[in-house]
């Protein structure tokens, strides 16, 4: 089953150095996660102060900068991986580095038909 791994984190308990090791530990974790054939895709995102919030209200676009939500930890990456089940999904979460500043969600991908496959 597919799961994608949430990672969030408060955007400022990242001292110096310390997101860059996080990066280069996440590279490693995937390319374990690769080799096991559990890897489908990772990325961190940047700051939210550069996300753009989109809604469609009565038929309007309504754009905003920033997120839409007020929240004291930020999405800051994701994982989308391939697991036997939730307590492999738990395990690799617990293997992500940035677990240890913030939260990982584990959420079950659904799969659905005719979409287009990946690169």
């Amino acid at each position: 089953m597919k799961y994608m791994l949430l990672i969030y984190s408060d955007e400022n308990v990242w001292g110096e150095g310390e997101q860059e090791r996080c990066y280069q530990d996440s590279v490693k974790l995937t390319q374990d996660l690769h080799a096991k054939g559990q890897y489908l895709g990772a990325s961190p995102l940047h700051s939210v102060a550069t996300a753009t919030s989109v809604q469609m209200r009565d038929g309007k676009r309504l754009v905003t900068d920033g997120p839409f939500a007020e929240t004291r930890e930020q999405l800051g990456g994701y994982f989308l991986i391939e697991a036997e089940d939730l307590d492999e999904a738990i395990a690799i979460a617990g293997r992500i580095p940035s677990v240890h500043k913030g939260t990982v969600e584990i959420r079950p991908l659904i799969e659905l038909t005719g979409l287009p496959s990946g690169q």
